[in-house]
């Protein structure tokens, strides 16, 4: 029994550092290249190395620290092979996922990305930038559940997840919001009319708009990639 309390317990220590870290990576507040200590990680949160190490294990498993032995751990820079990797393989689900929801689209389908865009444009007008990365990430889930194809969502939110520290580097999100909102209300009314061809487009267009934040990145903070991608 106490064997168990102890496993509990050392998980919810490596829940705790993997999500502290997990958000400064993904708001920048910890940027590419930044170095991370295991032993002040431990400190910081009155833990063993071994929670720390776990933590510090799954984000590697993301792509979001890169760990070498008897050298600093470091937040991963970005990888244009991953970058590429993470589109091609987003389009492609995307697509089919478009497909199928302009295919099964029904009234219930509809008002369920009607109400999701209420919300969204409730975000933009509040400038809520953390409340909108939810609602986005929430409107491909609907997608996906429309499409009949739940299982497509943990596809997306993986490769998703891989891009997303990239584009907060772009324009503010508050400028990028309502461009998102106006992507995503094509997508909508394209599903809504069944209409796969016109849907796809929109959803091209949508995931286009990460090409400018990577040209943009690359002029001003070369130094956030890797340098040995092929």
């Amino acid at each position: 029994m106490a064997q168990a309390t102890n496993a509990s317990e050392r998980r919810t220590s490596v829940d705790e550092v993997f999500d502290f870290l997990h958000e400064q990576i993904a708001t920048l507040q910890l940027k590419p290249g930044d170095r991370i200590s295991e032993a002040e990680m431990a400190t910081r949160f009155g833990v063993s190395r071994q929670p720390v190490r776990d933590a510090f294990s799954r984000l590697a498993n993301l792509g979001l620290l890169l760990i070498r032995p008897q050298r600093a751990t470091e937040v991963r820079r970005f990888s244009m092979r991953t970058i590429v990797k993470a589109r091609f393989v987003r389009s492609a689900v995307e697509k089919e996922v478009l497909t199928r929801a302009a295919l099964h689209c029904d009234d219930a389908g509809a008002a369920q990305l009607d109400a999701a865009l209420q919300q969204q444009a409730a975000a933009v007008a509040a400038s809520d930038v953390k409340a909108f990365g939810q609602l986005d990430y929430s409107f491909h889930k609907i997608l996906c559940a429309i499409a009949r194809a739940d299982y497509a969502y943990d596809v997306i939110l993986e490769e998703k997840a891989k891009v997303d520290r990239l584009c907060m580097l772009g324009l503010s999100k508050q400028q990028r919001m309502p461009e998102l909102v106006a992507d995503h209300r094509a997508i909508a009314k394209a599903v809504g009319d069944h209409d796969a061809q016109a849907a796809i487009a929109a959803g091209m267009k949508h995931l286009s708009r990460l090409d400018e934040t990577i040209k943009r990145i690359t002029a001003t903070n070369a130094n956030y990639f890797e340098h040995d991608d092929t």
